[in-house]
């Protein structure tokens, strides 16, 4: 009896093993070979612009992490031309391969002539590098310490051609359909590159330059605020200076996430139920809303993802006097 009940105990175990394996590599299957490739574009309603004001369409890419074979990203990219975004807001992390300028060129050339504005992540400096994922259960990454090896300069002169304003720790502002629109934004706060101290120099220098200055009457100007990496102390500096909507990306969503649960971490100091989505970043009684992208791609080395598809998010933001839901 005892060798009998220990045979069956020993093939219930066996059983769960081979089961829990196979739900396993079905999982791994699904998110390298599916998931990662089904883009979704996520849509948003956002009341930031004045009263009476006329909707502004905003397409947010973000961590678009690019190799040149991409091309199934590369096209559905292209396609979202079909919204005729008002503005362009990329937050980094653009390259993900030595020859990636070649997608992410490919990618946004149907934008050239729409106004937009971006940050940088640090993989648009550093590519890729092979490292244990496990790392990123007990710790955000860290700094990479080789030196650049990514083209920058041409990611930059390309989104320059494309008409979009560079934002890394610096502020600017256009006019879009009526709206006053000022930007400030950081570089990649991850790898410490954010300098927020020159934030509010740079505001007032904006400010003293920007054309409607001498202009009397207008609408009042609305403050966007754009990081790659959503790091506490970057939101709260950004909604101390009057920002009234974020844009972030880094944290894909959590790339890996349990249904149910939602992420199992951020990769930086966020709360694990802002990591993705529209939500609102309340500091030292102000607010702002939060957007954060689950991003469109991944590491080369890392090409999975599970619950948290590839996303795009097209915003229409909408004067004070309609009722967001």
């Amino acid at each position: 009896m005892s060798s009998i009940g220990s045979g069956s105990a020993t093939r219930a175990v066996t059983a769960a093993l081979a089961g829990a394996t196979a739900a396993g590599l079905g999982a791994l299957a699904w998110g390298t070979l599916v998931e990662r490739n089904r883009f979704v574009l996520r849509r948003e309603v956002v009341p930031v612009l004045q009263p009476g004001a006329r909707p502004l369409t905003v397409l947010h890419i973000s961590d678009l992490h690019m190799a040149p074979w991409q091309r199934a990203k590369q096209e559905w990219v292209r396609g979202l031309a079909v919204y005729e975004p008002d503005l362009i807001v990329n937050t980094g992390d653009n390259l993900g391969h030595e020859r990636g300028n070649e997608g992410v060129e490919y990618a946004l050339e149907p934008y050239r002539g729409v106004p937009g504005v971006f940050v940088h992540g640090s993989n648009d400096y550093h590519g890729p590098v092979l490292k244990n994922p496990f790392t990123y259960f007990t710790a955000p990454s860290e700094k990479s310490h080789h030196p650049p090896n990514l083209d920058t300069k041409r990611l930059n002169a390309f989104f320059g051609g494309l008409g979009w304003l560079a934002l890394d720790n610096t502020a600017r502002a256009m006019s879009i359909k009526g709206s006053r629109l000022e930007f400030l934004g950081v570089n990649d706060a991850h790898v410490g590159w954010d300098k927020l101290e020159r934030i509010p120099g740079a505001m007032d220098e904006m400010r003293e330059n920007v054309g409607w200055q001498d202009e009397k009457g207008g609408p009042d100007p609305i403050a966007i605020a754009l990081t790659h990496s959503p790091y506490q102390r970057v939101l709260d500096t950004f909604v101390t200076y009057g920002a009234e909507l974020i844009f972030a990306g880094h944290t894909h969503g959590g790339q890996v996430c349990l249904p149910g649960y939602g992420a199992l971490v951020t990769n930086c100091d966020i709360p694990r139920d802002q990591v993705r989505g529209l939500s609102l970043w309340k500091h030292a009684g102000r607010v702002a809303y939060l957007n954060v992208s689950a991003g469109l791609g991944t590491s080369i080395y890392a090409p999975v993802r599970f619950a948290c598809p590839p996303e795009a998010t097209l915003l229409t933001l909408v004067g004070r006097d309609f009722s967001y839901s």
